[in-house]
């Protein structure tokens, strides 16, 4: 298993993690049997925005005696009312709903204390203002959480929690179908093939994405992923929107190689399933590749962009060219080169000044990208 940063926390987290959701529909033996064989696997983050409370329990008795093991990305704002889940702001339910997670998971912490859900930017702006941040500052400053997280679907409530400073990790829905929309409120524009089929422009990845992405790294803002398999949708060609179906090895490709983003939030139903996404780790360069199955996708093929599917390598000059294409797309952002980002470029073992025009890089790219042009611009704009 390999590990990443996450953001400016500190912590490191491995690049497959737990999505709680499906435990609900297990026994604590089943529960058990999953985390347990997620942590031999190395898994270390776990999200648990459920406020079923058996699962709960059923979680905490798994973690026992090994939280310590654990990373938890813990929702606020979550609650079990009349038999469901809801979401709420209200704090006379808010707060013993969060004091019934820190009792179910035998835990007296929560790395990650995650604003549950927040699609509506109006939404965002009252819980920022309001008694339920302000709650969320004090359970920090007491140590009850350590970091401020925030989940939500919609790029312009990320981007504002980018602005704001005050958020440190996001669960963002990420992958190559929902990255082509724009912003929406209604998270079921996500899951229609309606939505795709009435929308002739999407070619690529939304502009608005593209920037959050970009605006992540460079505030040092962590992403987590959730919806990396567009709820199974992409693995039938019948549901995908591109007509075409992905393996978990390449939505978990597609995801890991955004900016920012630091770990996928798999829901697991089975030992098997946490079988075939760790898999990810030990697959191959050919296995991992979504590039290709998008550019020959019979419906809204991505063209012209770099996804740094790492599609072009090898370089006969050293180059990584998708890093370095990620590296410029970042400093391009702004009206300055920031000093990080040069020197990471400056820290390559190759970069834009060894490219030899070959050209090779260009005929393997599935997506036209002009990558020699590319490498010229690079290397003029950090000289």
């Amino acid at each position: 298993m390999r590990y990443r940063e996450l953001g400016k926390t500190g912590l490191k987290v491995s690049e497959i993690g737990l999505g709680g959701e499906w435990l609900e529909r297990h026994s604590a033996e089943e529960v058990h049997e999953i985390i347990s064989f997620c942590e031999k696997q190395g898994i270390n983050i776990l999200d648990c925005f459920m406020s079923e409370p058996n699962v709960r329990s059923n979680i905490g008795a798994a973690i026992e005696g090994h939280r310590e093991k654990w990373i938890i990305q813990g929702h606020i704002g979550s609650i079990w009312e009349n038999g469901q889940y809801t979401r709420t702001r209200d704090m006379k339910k808010v707060i013993p709903a969060f004091e019934d997670l820190l009792l179910r998971l035998r835990t007296d912490y929560i790395d990650l204390g995650m604003i549950h859900y927040i699609d509506e930017p109006a939404e965002f702006h009252r819980v920022m203002e309001g008694d339920f941040f302000s709650y969320i500052e004090q359970l920090k400053a007491r140590k009850i959480i350590r970091h401020i997280g925030l989940s939500t679907h919609n790029p312009e409530v990320a981007s504002f929690a980018v602005q704001s400073k005050k958020i440190e990790v996001i669960l963002f829905s990420i992958n190559p179908a929902f990255d082509m929309l724009p912003p929406t409120e209604n998270l079921e524009d996500y899951y229609s093939l309606h939505t795709y089929q009435n929308h002739q422009e999407l070619r690529g990845i939304a502009p608005e994405r593209v920037e959050l992405y970009k605006n992540c790294e460079k505030a040092g803002v962590g992403i987590t992923v959730m919806k990396g398999y567009g709820g199974g949708r992409l693995f039938s060609e019948q549901t995908s929107p591109f007509g075409v179906s992905l393996t978990p090895v390449q939505c978990l490709h597609y995801a890991l190689t955004r900016p920012a983003v630091s770990s996928v939030m798999v829901g697991f139903d089975s030992v098997c399933q946490v079988k075939e996404a760790v898999a990810y780790e030990t697959a191959s360069e050919e296995a991992k590749d979504y590039a290709t199955v998008l550019s020959q996708a019979p419906a809204h093929a991505y063209y012209g962009q770099c996804t740094y599917c790492g599609h072009c390598a090898p370089c006969p000059a050293g180059i990584d060219i998708a890093m370095v294409n990620k590296l410029y797309d970042l400093a391009v952002m702004q009206s300055q080169v920031p000093d990080s980002v040069k020197e990471h470029y400056h820290a390559l073992s190759a970069s834009g000044k060894d490219c030899i025009v070959c050209k090779s890089c260009e005929k393997r790219c599935p997506f036209g990208v002009p990558i020699a042009e590319r490498m010229k611009e690079a290397n003029r704009l950090f000289g």
